[in-house]
């Protein structure tokens, strides 16, 4: 039996990576999936046909998550198409490695906007549009808020951020029987960290080292999280923080 089948997810910065991929699993799972993205509709359309052609339900709806106008849309377009609304996936991120020396205005606010107020502002609509039955909010975080790496002051602040945001949303959500919370995954091979230059180097060799598990992880391996999350298998979990890094602390 699917675990999702009947619902309607909206999945943030879903045109690739991580977010591509639980997009994905949640069509296989029979949710009926809206594929948002801020700039590449070319991949967005294609993560839509590719759950279109293995049976499943989606669309691609184009929206900066730091711009409430455009959440808004975001969500209208969801309800729409579909009627309803059960899952937020807060996956739309931004990052950038640099050292405290290089830190700018600019910086901070690219990634606080997009990482941090982007989410609230998309659980804020999102919590208007689930129903009487309440819905799941999975935020994506990361393992950085635990290991703070060097050249990450702000990155990390986002992502500690995220964490606070999660159990306060938890808490404040679980009235109308929304549960909130976070996958954390550790080093993830995404078209991000292939630009980045964070693989197929001595970054790459160290973090493995560490891992307990041996390897980096794909975005196949944090999807089946966010389905698990998703469905009624998780309803007695809110406010948890997943750590999805192969052992890694």
């Amino acid at each position: 039996m699917s675990k999702l089948k009947g619902k309607v997810a909206v999945v943030t910065g879903a045109s690739k990576g991580i977010g591509a991929s639980i997009a994905k699993a949640f069509g296989t799972e029979g949710a009926s999936v809206v594929v948002s993205y801020a700039s590449s509709r070319e991949g967005a359309e294609r993560i839509v046909k590719e759950i279109r052609s293995d049976g499943g339900q989606a669309i691609a709806v184009q929206a900066n998550v730091a711009k409430a106008a455009d959440v808004q849309r975001l969500f209208a377009e969801a309800k729409r198409a579909y009627g309803r609304l059960d899952v937020l996936v807060n996956n739309a991120g931004v990052y950038e490695f640099v050292p405290l020396g290089q830190v700018t205005e600019d910086h901070f606010r690219r990634l606080f906007d997009t990482n941090v107020l982007g989410l609230i502002l998309a659980t804020q609509e999102a919590e208007k549009h689930f129903g009487a039955d309440g819905g799941a909010v999975i935020n994506i975080g990361s393992l950085v808020s635990r290991v703070t790496p060097p050249n990450s002051a702000v990155y990390s602040a986002t992502k500690g951020a995220v964490d606070a945001v999660t159990g306060v949303l938890a808490k404040e959500l679980a009235p109308k029987n929304i549960r909130v919370n976070s996958i954390n995954p550790g080093v993830v091979e995404t078209e991000g960290t292939h630009s980045g230059g964070f693989l197929g180097g001595e970054f790459q060799k160290q973090h493995e080292a560490q891992v307990p598990l041996g390897r980096i992880a794909q975005p196949e391996d944090i999807a089946p999280i966010a389905v698990f999350l998703a469905s009624s298998d998780s309803g007695w979990l809110t406010g948890e923080t997943l750590l999805a890094s192969g052992g890694l602390r």
